[in-house]
């Protein structure tokens, strides 16, 4: 089952006595983790390495009767004679006593397998009688396309709302990285309060940005004409540490993709076959795609001349770095 069928399922029911999380997105991992542990007493909580202890071990844990209160869990991590190719160790899992406890588990213990493996080996009879007794829920990352869905249900529960084209910015920002899409949500929801909005500029102000996204928003300030804006993003740009020659690579990137979109675009090509030819993210070429209007074929080519220019002078010397890039900056301003 999906990560939020098993939240769900979770929060109705009592636990169930064998559980398996496969997948390598930690957050869904750990969300469901901490449901599992949520009543639990630590003095009823085990933790075992199966790379480097034996099962056997482990079952003889769940079948002791816990010493306080009623239930005990046991979090058994990296079992991996699920894997297709499981991993050598200098002992052997006794898999037929796990088979065997599988079938027919004790009813005072709880065992939460955490195997952060992309996929189960399903020709396996341990994996098929897994799915057949235990709650077995994939936690493998979300894709591009479920990303604003779930900045949508996480606004909801911060119970605030995000204005449409701030999606766009949170989308660039954070991609699928769900941890630090809830910290953000959290961020701003502390900041516009409950029923609050979070607009476009809101959501500018206060998002950490990458150092991706940042040359994105230079592109915009280079076509909205706005110098100030341009130089603004170039000092936080070195606040992260990057290096005008490494900038200029990052604004040509984006100048290139543009170009390449709009002649892919002349050519009839789909955005999804634009991507797979320039094999780059999504939302870049989707960027790309609402700029490309703004340019003629020629301004393009002589804005990454410019940048080519400007990236010889650098490295040659003959200009301060910073001082030449605030003046590349002018130049593409005054073409763009």
């Amino acid at each position: 089952m999906s990560y939020l069928e098993a939240i769900e399922k979770l929060k109705k029911k009592d636990l169930p006595n064998i559980l398996l999380l496969y997948g390598t997105e930690a957050y869904f991992i750990q969300k469901i983790k901490d449901q599992v542990l949520k009543n639990i007493d630590e003095d009823n909580l085990s933790t075992y390495d199966l790379s480097e202890t034996p099962i056997q071990e482990l079952i003889g844990d769940a079948e002791t009767y816990p010493f306080f209160g009623d239930k005990k869990v046991i979090i058994a991590n990296n079992p991996v004679f699920l894997k297709a190719k499981p991993d050598k160790l200098t002992f052997e899992h006794d898999l037929d006593v796990l088979q065997r406890y599988v079938e027919s588990p004790v009813d005072y213990s709880v065992i939460l397998f955490i195997a952060p493996y992309e996929k189960l080996d399903e020709r396996k009879k341990l994996t098929k009688t897994l799915k057949k007794n235990a709650l077995v829920a994939e936690c493998n990352p979300i894709k591009e396309f479920e990303l604003s869905k779930w900045i949508k249900s996480l606004a909801n529960q911060y119970q605030m709302t995000i204005a449409e084209d701030a999606y766009e910015i949170m989308e660039s920002e954070i991609s699928t990285n769900l941890n630090l899409l809830e910290n953000e949500l959290a961020k701003l929801a502390l900041y516009v309060g409950e029923g609050g909005v979070v607009t476009k500029d809101v959501a500018e102000d206060l998002i950490s940005h990458t150092i991706t996204s940042s040359s994105l928003r230079l592109v915009d300030a280079v076509i909205e004409g706005n110098l100030q804006k341009a130089i603004s993003i170039f000092k936080d740009l070195e606040k992260m540490k990057e290096e005008p020659i490494a900038m200029i690579g990052l604004l040509a990137f984006q100048f290139r993709t543009i170009l390449r979109v709009k002649l892919l675009k002349h050519k009839g090509y789909t955005q999804f076959q634009m991507q797979k030819q320039i094999g780059a993210h999504p939302y870049v070429i989707k960027v790309a795609l609402s700029r490309e209007a703004k340019f003629t074929t020629e301004k393009l080519q002589f804005i990454i001349d410019k940048l080519a220019t400007a990236d010889a002078v650098m490295k040659q010397g003959r200009m301060e770095k910073e001082l030449a890039f605030e003046l590349l900056l002018y130049d593409l301003i005054h073409v763009a």
